[in-house]
This record gives structure tokens, C-alpha cells and sequence, in this order.
């Protein structure tokens, strides 16, 4: 068994904070009327992509009925259907869809995480459970070695990125790139529904983040 293989293994069992714990549980038996007739995940995501990639990224956390739901982060949901169409567009993936763990997406250069594995109610996780699942991505970036450049969509990320690379979060900016000696760290608003049905993100805004992270990642 590979290093990624058992790693993904112990976040789908972890059970290190309860509120969350309970929550994707209720939400996986409870479900939504449109997915009624699915069978949820219900628990801890992994990260997915190409383990030799030079660009991470990382979101806050999987939603409720999207990565909660399909098991995939990014994956059957708003945000999903953005990260994946701009992520074919500049050739990071296979097809411009994440709709379900067996569509046949394949990550070329790119390994998606993030910085909560759980879906927290109302996407606000506390301080704790960021901190219990802060282990995780630092085993990620034990096993992802050829990591250059990070993207870091939110704040939260971006906070959780500069810890992991034990640096002084700056001020937080979409499309800022922040150059550290053996890594550079990329932002950009996360692409949620409330910012991008707001036109605070915008199409062009997102795909140049995506342009730039292309040429870096070299």
C-alpha cells in the first residue's frame, strides 16, 4: 500500500471531532430532496489528484451535499463545476466536469486538498477542528514532494498554508502571489456560490488565477 493510500485511509475513518463527525452523518442519512434518492459519502475526504504534481491546491472544506455527498472534494457541486472547467481549460485536468468519483476525471500537474476534511455546519469550522485536522495536510505535504506552488482558495486556506509552510500570513488578496524560498503561495476567492453569483468572482478573474498557477508550475 502506498503512503497516499494509507493516509487516505485514515482520514475516512477519523472520528477526532464529534460535532463534525455528527453532522456529515445527519446530513448523509437526512440528505436534500434532490439527492433523496442517492446514497451519500458521509465521511472524512481525502485529497485526490496527481501525487508528482508541482501545484497544490487547497480549499476549506468539502460541502455538505456536494464533496459530503459524492465523496470527491469539488465534486457535485457549483464550486466543483468551476475548479474542474477551469482546471481543463489550462490543461491541469482530463474532462471539465467533477460530478461523481467515477466520471473519469484525471488530474494532470494538480493535487487538490483541503484545509478541513468534513464538512462544518454553516462552513464555519471552530479553531479546534481546523487544529485536529491539521495533521493531515502536513502528511500530504510529506508525500507530495514536488509541490512548487500552492493555491490557496480563501482565507482560510491561505491561513492554513502559511502555517504548514511556517510562514507570516500576509494580507489576504484574490489573484496575490506571495514568493517564499522553496515555495510560493498563490490566492484567490473561493469559487462559492456567494461570490460567484455575487460577480465578486468573476470568469476572468478566476481563469486568470488558473494562467498565472500554469506558468509557474513548470
Amino acid at each position: 500500500m502506498s503512503s497516499i493510500e494509507s493516509l487516505n485511509k485514515k482520514i475516512a475513518s477519523c472520528k477526532k471531532c464529534p460535532r463534525l463527525a455528527v453532522y456529515i452523518r445527519d446530513v448523509a442519512k437526512n440528505k436534500v430532496r434532490r439527492f433523496r434518492d442517492e446514497k451519500y459519502y458521509g465521511k472524512p475526504l481525502s485529497g485526490f489528484g496527481d501525487v508528482n504534481a508541482r501545484l497544490l491546491i487547497v480549499g476549506l472544506a468539502p460541502a455538505a451535499h456536494g464533496g459530503n455527498r459524492t465523496g470527491r472534494m469539488f465534486t457535485g457541486d457549483s464550486s466543483g463545476d468551476w475548479v474542474a472547467k477551469v482546471m481543463h481549460k489550462h490543461g491541469f485536468a482530463s474532462i471539465p466536469t467533477s460530478q461523481s468519483r467515477d466520471d473519469g476525471l484525471v488530474l494532470h500537474n494538480a493535487y487538490i486538498t483541503a484545509a478541513l476534511r468534513c464538512a462544518p455546519p454553516q462552513n464555519k469550522p471552530t479553531k479546534e477542528e481546523m487544529g485536529q485536522c491539521f495533521g493531515f495536510l502536513e502528511q500530504e505535504k510529506k508525500i507530495l514532494k514536488n509541490v512548487k506552488i500552492v493555491l490557496c482558495l480563501g482565507k482560510i486556506a491561505y491561513d492554513a498554508a502559511c502555517k504548514l509552510y511556517q510562514i507570516k500570513p500576509e494580507k489576504f488578496g484574490h489573484n496575490k502571489l506571495f514568493r517564499y524560498e522553496n515555495t510560493m503561495i498563490l490566492t484567490s476567492y473561493h469559487p462559492s456560490k456567494q461570490n460567484t453569483q455575487t460577480g465578486r468572482l468573476s470568469w476572468a478573474q478566476w481563469s486568470a488565477v488558473f494562467a498565472k498557477a500554469k506558468r509557474l508550475a513548470v
